[in-house]
């Protein structure tokens, strides 16, 4: 008997390592144990043939045996030799089914034994801790209940490490296991070292005399490791990194005239502890190029070629600029399409001539037929309906194609914050070459928000909210919300509801209504406050806006608030002269007596609204303008004018840095007649809770309301010297009283820019920036101190018991004495008031700040100095919010 053997051995333990060595460009291999693709044939000592008289299959355990001959060319009848017995072999070890098998021949009775791979239970994965299954899991394409085989564990070992690659960790290893269970099962166990991350240590460049190895650094993406650098991603080998880091370069070196400059060899190497990268690159510079004749040749008769020569931004004689070309064809493009030219082929010719070092260019327009928009298709919307997508479209079927159109749509659409902001609209060939469809894609985002937080404020202290918003109701695009927030000083409950195309009308009508409790304070000390008057404001609001042209709107709103200012009673309170109780300036200030009180106010009024910002929400580019005015007196017991003006513009500066400025004003002018408190005293028309506020967050480097009119108060203990009492100032807690009175005039201004983080700090949320703030509050009357006669700030008690008030009010305090000689043989304690901050010259703070999208809530810390402060003015170094809205 004849038989052809061919054994492999199963294999209980899997061996998969990983060698990264010399160049970092050679991809990481994962080694395991060598299995051939088909067993080599044991040569027999003659050859042997016969006729297949049967053919039996053993060992099988799943399979048929049908389904096992099918594998094999062997058939009862046929004539077979070793070869094709070999063949049989090797056919069936080609089907990774099976771990051994054996052909055994007794006279043409063929017997096939064969033993079955083992089917897969489970994947475990060990020893990640810096990749969470969750990423590696997808990776993996062998799964339970398939059938194991070498050649995919090698296929998943591999992309296991180049996951790791693709982290920086070239370094890690990974060994597949196999665990033996019953019934031919097994586990695979994926053990895996992951390893340090490979840093890039040092980027070295050989060749560049023009420019310095730091300018050139900062070209690239990728970063030395530094200590500086621990937020930064750009400190992390990726061979993909590298390649973009080249046309960096590349670019750099064009946009500065140097048309002949390449990149010769770019070669990342492992130091031997495979925990750094190496990176150096070798470079020919070149001879730097001016621009030589520049001009524009138009085949479209709609386009005139010399009108577009003379806007062309570069002028024979200037550097070569490669980035100035490339947005040259650009805005050829965009201007061929605001004709409705939609594929426009745009071709720069370039005359390179290398003795007079000069560029000579020839913007070629293809012709090209006018476009026209056939149809607009959305795609990727669920929920949102049509058309709330359409409505922001700026051109419609049967229109020219204008590519400024499109490019507005799809600010428009983003600035509804429905969707992902990578929208893409698609210019795609219609049904005939004058036609064009506009494809918009879409992945719809949450618009709905639940909030429960409670947190912490440097402002509010404790806070508790809840917050339900549906900014895309019904899918129609409508907003409603409903809150209540609850904190020391503040609580509110709100309800609101925006319709923004009212019966499909570009018309938007909208209402709230409210109920608002604000208990006031005012500094006792640098840490102390207490509460001063209690404002209770029960309203709604009415408001309408439709668009004037594509960026201008005009809106429109009534509002209806009930007041209720009151002071505790016990506090601030005492018997007047005729014996009622009522508000004592002494206790409270005049200030505070003249806010409390019930009115109504009724007011209407507008906004004037210019913007023309990329994003609503997170703008890069554009300008906002709003002029606001509100007339309050068509009806209730106030009568005023309000009137703001705010505008905002945005760049992006290159890099992923956005710098912005912003400026607002106001100002509030009444419309009663002079008014007088309970004294006669002639007060500021503009009552205390209508006035104009700034502190913090307003301008960051000052507290909440810490900037513009307030009145202080020292108190005073009085003391007996000799014949004479005399006050003295009181020092600790509680020594003074600070009250914020706020302005009828305002401005204010701001300078920031957005600082870009890596890629690692982007996922986390933060969003850091650097920020000027400036900024005045002031333009009230003097609000009426008390007033007395005589220095000393309390009381002197004659022996007739007659007290005369001897307050001092404003200017320097001083020593006050009573002396008894005079008759006064008492003397009580007392303050002094005095006026800060009403003017308007401006305050200015500089600082730095992070926003974080922490996992327990929206997290914004500042850190600002005051550089430019008025006494009285309140400043704070740190502020910050948690679990609020910034």
């Amino acid at each position: 008997m004849m038989s052809s053997n061919r054994q492999r051995p199963a294999v209980v333990a899997l061996l998969a390592t990983t060698m990264i060595a010399g160049m970092a460009a050679v991809p990481a291999q994962a080694q395991i144990a060598p299995q051939p693709a088909a067993p080599a044939p044991i040569p027999a000592a003659q050859p042997t043939a016969g006729t297949i008289r049967s053919i039996a299959v053993t060992g099988i355990q799943r399979l048929e045996p049908d389904t096992v001959l099918s594998y094999t060319k062997l058939r009862i009848g046929q004539t077979f030799t070793q070869e094709s017995l070999d063949q049989a072999l090797r056919d069936l070890y080609e089907t990774e089914l099976f771990a051994d098998v054996q052909i055994r021949n007794d006279n043409g009775a063929l017997t096939v034994e064969v033993k079955e791979n083992p089917v897969i239970n489970r994947i475990v994965l060990e020893g990640n801790k810096r990749l969470k299954e969750d990423k590696i899991r997808p990776e993996i394409k062998l799964a339970p209940r398939q059938i194991y085989t070498r050649s995919k564990v090698r296929a998943d070992v591999a992309r296991i490490i180049e996951l790791y690659r693709r982290q920086g960790r070239f370094a890690a290893t990974v060994e597949p296991k196999m665990v033996q269970l019953d019934q031919n099962r097994v586990d695979i166990v994926f053990e895996i070292s992951e390893g340090p991350k490979s840093k890039v240590r040092q980027i070295n460049i050989i060749g560049n005399e023009k420019f310095k190895d730091g300018e050139l650094r900062g070209q690239m993406v990728t970063k030395q490791s530094r200590w500086f650098r621990i937020f930064s991603s750009g400190t992390s080998y990726d061979p993909d990194r590298l390649a973009y880091d080249q046309q960096k370069l590349r670019q750099f070196y064009l946009t500065n005239g140097y048309a002949d400059f390449r990149v010769i060899s770019a070669v990342a190497e492992l130091t031997p502890d495979k925990q750094d990268f190496i990176i150096t690159y070798v470079v020919e510079e070149g001879q730097r190029y001016k621009f030589g004749d520049v001009k524009v040749n138009s085949d479209i008769r709609d386009l005139s070629g010399d009108s577009l020569t003379k806007m062309l931004p570069m002028k024979k004689g200037q550097w070569y600029n490669a980035k100035q070309v490339e947005d040259t064809v650009d805005t050829l493009s965009e201007t061929a399409g605001l004709f409705g030219y939609a594929f426009a082929d745009v071709q720069p010719d370039f005359n390179r001539d290398k003795d007079t070092l000069t560029m000579g260019i020839d913007f070629r327009i293809a012709n090209a037929p006018r476009v026209y928009v056939e149809r607009v298709d959305i795609n990727g919307n669920t929920l949102t309906q049509d058309k709330v997508v359409r409505r922001e479209f700026r051109l419609a079927e049967g229109d020219a194609f204008n590519s400024f159109l499109v490019k507005r749509s799809k600010d428009r659409i983003n600035s509804l914050g429905f969707f992902q902001e990578k929208l893409d609209i698609e210019q795609k060939p219609g049904s005939a070459p004058d036609r064009i469809v506009l494809e918009t894609n879409v992945q719809e985002k949450s618009t709905g928000e639940l909030s429960l937080s409670a947190g912490f404020s440097s402002l509010e202290r404790f806070i508790v909210s809840a917050s339900i918003t549906q900014r895309n109701f019904r899918g129609k695009g409508q907003e409603l919300r409903t809150s209540v927030n609850y904190s020391a000083y503040s609580k509110s409950i709100e309800l609101g509801f925006t319709e923004p195309y009212f019966m499909d009308k570009n018309i938007a009508l909208g209402g709230d209504i409210y109920r608002r409790d604000l208990n006031s304070f005012r500094y006792l000390d640098s840490n102390t406050r207490d509460t001063t008057y209690e404002q209770t404001t029960t309203g709604f609001q009415l408001r309408a806006g439709v668009p004037i042209t594509e960026y201008m709107s005009l809106a429109l709103r009534y509002t209806l608030n009930f007041d209720d200012v009151t002071l505790d009673k016990d506090t601030y309170y005492s018997l007047n002269d005729d014996g009622v109780l009522a508000c004592d300036p002494i206790l409270a200030g005049r200030y505070l007596c003249d806010a409390i009180g019930k009115r109504t106010t009724s007011s209407v009024g507008y906004s004037l609204i210019y913007d023309n910002r990329d994003n609503r929400i997170r703008p890069t580019r554009g300008n906002n303008v709003v002029l606001s005015q509100d007339f309050a007196g068509l009806g209730g017991s106030v009568k005023y004018v309000r009137t703001r003006l705010n505008g905002a513009k945005y760049w992006p500066v290159g890099g992923g840095f956005i710098f912005s400025i912003s400026g607002e004003g106001g100002y509030i002018h009444s419309l009663e007649g002079d008014r007088r408190d309970a004294t006669g005293a002639l007060v500021d028309p503009i009552r205390l809770t209508d006035r104009f506020f700034l502190g913090n967050p307003q301008i960051r480097g000052f507290d909440i309301r810490g900037i513009g009119p307030r009145v202080i108060r020292r108190y005073y203990t009085a003391t007996q010297n000799g014949t004479s009492f005399t006050g003295v100032e009181n020092t600790g807690n509680n020594n003074r009283t600070d009250d914020s009175l706020g302005g009828r005039i305002y401005y204010l201004a701001h300078a920031e820019m957005e600082i870009p983080l890596g890629s690692g700090a982007r996922e986390m949320g933060l969003r850091p920036s650097i920020f000027v703030d400036a900024g005045a509050v002031g333009g009230l009357k003097n609000p009426g101190l008390v007033n007395g006669s005589g220095s000393f700030p309390g009381y002197c008690s004659s022996t007739s018991n007659t007290a005369l008030p001897v307050v001092k009010a404003g200017g320097t305090a001083t020593a006050p004495t009573c002396d008894t000689a005079a008759g006064y043989n008492t003397v009580s304690s007392g303050f002094v008031e005095q006026y800060y901050g009403d003017t308007l010259k401006p305050r200015v703070a500089v600082g730095f700040g992070v926003n974080w999208n922490s996992p327990f809530g929206p997290f914004r810390i500042d850190i600002a100095k005051a550089l430019l402060k008025e006494p009285g003015d309140d400043t704070k170094l740190i502020s910050f919010n948690v679990g609020t809205q910034f």
